[in-house]
């Protein structure tokens, strides 16, 4: 059925609707409110609206009950269904419920009459809540629906009834002929009362959960904000129900088509109950995430920490121990150090490799656990078969929980997680020894251990970083730094840089000024093989090594010491034409751009008489410093987003200024290490 729905407002709506026929099911929500919202003025008018739709909801349940069994010949057991009871203070509004019942009646079918009907009803309870607008909507119309069906049920035994009765047509309806003939309006009219129920008890709810915080609770705001538009088409819907019972007592045939009503609020309940049960998740992350808190202030034992961590409720699952592939209790985890492996179920084999060895070592002494959390908002099936492929690749225990975790808020706003691997290091009370030994454990390995922020504090301080990194890259190394030799690390993504800086450090290492001072220098080029090809996943682990150690030192202090500065200042070349870093042994001389180091090669025989007077080291480094002064290079330096806790401000290794913030995106389409030289 198409109607002329006169809107007010636009005059390009107005244009719209006097062009042809135009659906009230055409309206867009923002049409709609922007009708709505000029009808309300202020909720003050105060009132028991709980009680009035508990009595509203007697009335319907039992009415529809009733309908069922007349037309459809149901046995509804009307009798023991339950009753619940008003507050014994509650008076109904009955002037206000007379007076809309009567805005209701007798009007005739059409969306666009039933429209303006609703906006008037909205006008006249203009200083109502929304909610307690459409219980009164609904209660007006309770009260001639539950009074008609009444009757019905008493024609037979009470002459009241029968008189009263008459007088509403009740046995006009009643007649088999006209029950028979209108048997599917009134089951449609049956079921687009139910559904309305079913729309005002989510607007309650949803009302109720109100009271949480919008910051807690985010999902709310969405709710919330469309509860207008969903009170609109609860009260549209009474009222062409209202016109439907009037058309049915009256016995004829021209009625509203209230399919499609019903049809947009069955939409309106499903998107209500979705709403209600994200914002019960969300305050049940809530909930959790303050007792997470609590909890962590006064750590007791960590298999209880654990539970509040994994686990909703009393709904403490077993562990699967990755060695056997069998379900374990969580009480293995009692009086024991817990390295939480927290990651998403996008990590890849090198993810996992990176703690075998930390697995191997500290399973022998079975003080040190490692646990498995994934992180999964929604698990779908496809997401468990995942799940089973990565579970089955790891030695070490396993949360098999295909639910969101009860503490997911808490290890992202407390821990950082972003989407990345981390391991959070437990004491055996529950203590947090580090939020993310990854990093560390990713540079040192097991020599990390037992993984704790003092320890990470030491290794990070040292001057030798670049030995764990460097060994990584070619086995010899370790043999060079054994010897205290020199060594360049160099690379970048320029060739042609990488060919001359090679020719002329291999003629310096090979200088007599050099040999005399019995000085040793070897050359080691990241991302090369042995015939000059690009190994990707050499330069991926490498720039993942420098990065992690980054990421170490910032989490933890904001003052950069002198390691911070250089670890910076590498981390800053990563993408530009040409790097070094200049080490004897395993101890950081310096790191610096291309194209500064370059200079001081190429200006060698201007200083390499200062070798045998200074030393190369020191030499080295003044002559670097003093090309410094003449070049002008920027200093950028890319953090991911995903790394953790990110610092609020930077200072320059090159100089004393704050560097300042910029955000970019990044896809190189690519998993794994490899990622990392881009």
């Amino acid at each position: 059925m198409a109607s002329k729905l006169l809107l007010a407002g636009s005059g390009s709506s107005s244009q719209q609707a006097t062009k042809g026929d135009l659906s009230l099911f055409t309206l867009s929500d923002h049409e709609i409110l922007d009708q709505i919202y000029s009808t309300h003025v202020h909720d003050d008018e105060k009132f028991d609206v709980e009680s009035l739709f508990i009595v509203v909801e007697n009335i319907l349940k039992r009415s529809t009950g009733i309908v069922d069994s007349v037309v459809l010949g149901t046995q509804a057991n009307i009798e023991h269904l339950e009753e619940k009871t008003p507050k014994p203070s509650f008076s109904p509004p009955i002037c206000t419920l007379k007076n809309i019942s009567c805005e209701m009646q007798c009007k005739a079918p059409g969306e666009d009459i039933a429209h303006k009907t609703a906006l008037s009803i909205l006008s006249k309870l203009s200083n109502y809540s929304w909610d307690a607008k459409a219980v009164i909507t609904l209660a007006a119309f309770a009260l001639d629906y539950g009074d008609f069906w009444l009757l019905a049920q008493l024609q037979s035994s009470d002459q009241l009834a029968k008189a009263v009765g008459t007088l509403r047509r009740v046995p006009i309806l009643l007649k088999r002929p006209t029950l028979q003939k209108h048997r599917q309006s009134l089951v449609e009219l049956n079921n687009v009362i139910k559904a309305t129920l079913e729309v005002i008890e989510c607007i309650f709810e949803l009302e109720k959960l109100s009271n949480h915080d919008v910051k807690d609770v985010p999902q709310l705001s969405t709710g919330v904000e469309h509860i207008p538009v969903d009170v609109y088409w609860a009260i549209v819907t009474v009222v062409a129900s209202t016109t439907q019972l009037c058309c049915l007592i009256n016995d004829e045939d021209k009625k509203p088509e209230l399919a499609p009503f019903a049809q947009k609020l069955n939409f309106i309940v499903t998107k209500l109950k979705r709403q209600i049960t994200i914002c019960r998740q969300q305050i049940e992350e809530t909930e959790a995430y303050w007792k997470l808190v609590k909890i962590f202030r006064t750590p007791t034992e960590v298999m209880e920490i654990f539970k509040g961590l994994i686990y909703t409720k009393d709904n403490v699952q077993p562990l699967i121990d990755g060695s056997t592939k069998k379900p374990v209790n969580i009480d293995v985890l009692k009086r024991k150090n817990v390295l939480l492996f927290i990651s998403s179920l996008d990590i890849n084999e090198e993810d996992i490799s990176i703690l075998r060895p930390i697995h191997d070592a500290i399973k022998k002494e079975d003080q040190y656990k490692i646990v498995w959390i994934p992180i999964v908002e929604q698990w779908t099936e496809d997401l468990q078969k995942k799940f089973e492929i990565l579970r089955s690749k790891m030695p070490w225990y396993v949360v098999q929980y295909y639910s969101p975790i009860a503490g997911i808020r808490f290890v992202k706003e407390k821990w950082h997680f972003k989407g990345k691997p981390t391991v959070v290091v437990l004491n055996h009370q529950g203590k947090v020894e580090c939020e993310n030994a990854l990093h560390m454990i990713r540079v040192w390995g097991i020599k990390a251990f037992p993984f704790t922020s003092a320890v990470e504090e030491t290794l990070t301080t040292s001057k030798e970083w670049i030995g764990h990194i460097g060994t990584a890259v070619n086995p010899n190394v370790e043999n060079w730094i054994k010897d205290q030799k020199y060594i360049f690390f160099y690379g970048g993504k320029d060739n042609d840089w990488i060919q001359q800086f090679t020719k002329r450090a291999t003629a310096i290492a090979n200088d007599p000024v050099i040999k005399e001072a019995r000085i040793s220098i070897e050359l080691q080029c990241v991302g090369k093989g042995s015939k000059g090809e690009d190994n990707a996943g050499v330069l991926g682990r490498f720039w993942t090594g420098i990065e992690s150690l980054f990421i170490s030192k910032t989490q933890r202090k904001t003052d950069a010491d002198a390691v911070s500065l250089e670890i910076q200042k590498l981390l800053s070349y990563k993408n530009e034409s040409g790097w070094v870093v200049l080490s004897k042994g395993s101890s950081v001389v310096l790191s610096g751009h291309g194209t500064t180091i370059l200079k001081v090669l190429e200006d060698f025989d201007k200083w390499k008489e200062f070798v045998r007077e200074k030393g190369f080291e020191l030499t080295f480094r003044e002559y670097h410093n003093r090309v410094l002064h003449t070049a002008h290079i920027c200093c950028r330096i890319d953090i991911p987003q995903t790394s953790g806790k990110i610092p609020e401000n930077m200072k320059c290794p090159d100089c004393p200024r704050i560097m300042e913030t910029y955000i970019s995106f990044k896809c190189c389409h690519i998993d794994g290490a490899a990622n990392g030289l881009h």
